[in-house]
């Protein structure tokens, strides 16, 4: 009898466990800022080191949101890194190595392509240094 009440406890237990494991539900989509910079170190954002460089209003999205403080590229290059980051593959697998002989291979699944998927409206405004048109940006504006 003991072990059958031990047996229906455990049950209970896991069952009250498992109704508090629901999904989180979002009414309204989060907002996401995505700011790819490059041809500088960590220490020129304060949010980063504030031994140099005074930056508030990065300091302030960074601080109401997310930084990034142990992400790597494998390839610095400007156009390279940035296929690296959207695509998340390697330069020897997204083809795209050096800033002068490369064009991006915009067929390529990207992340702008799968927030575009989750319904999200994603822009590109600044510089693109890949050698062809963005793909996955509901509105571009690129140098």
């Amino acid at each position: 009898m003991e072990h059958q009440n031990k047996l229906i406890y455990g049950g209970l237990l896991a069952i009250s466990a498992l109704t508090g494991c629901t999904e989180p539900v979002i009414e309204k989509p989060l907002n996401i800022v995505y700011i790819m910079t490059d041809d500088h170190t960590a220490q020129m954002m304060s949010c980063y080191d504030k031994r140099y460089m005074d930056t508030p209003n990065l300091d302030r999205i960074a601080n109401e949101g997310v930084r990034f403080t142990n992400s790597f590229v494998a390839n610095s290059l400007s156009g390279p890194s940035r296929a690296c980051m959207i695509t998340g593959k390697h330069s020897c697998e997204n083809k795209f190595y050096d800033n002068s002989t490369c064009v991006f291979d915009s067929s390529q699944q990207t992340f702008p392509k799968l927030l575009q998927k989750a319904g999200y409206q994603t822009a590109l405004i600044g510089k693109w240094h890949l050698e062809s048109l963005p793909t996955g940006f509901t509105y571009w504006e690129i140098v």
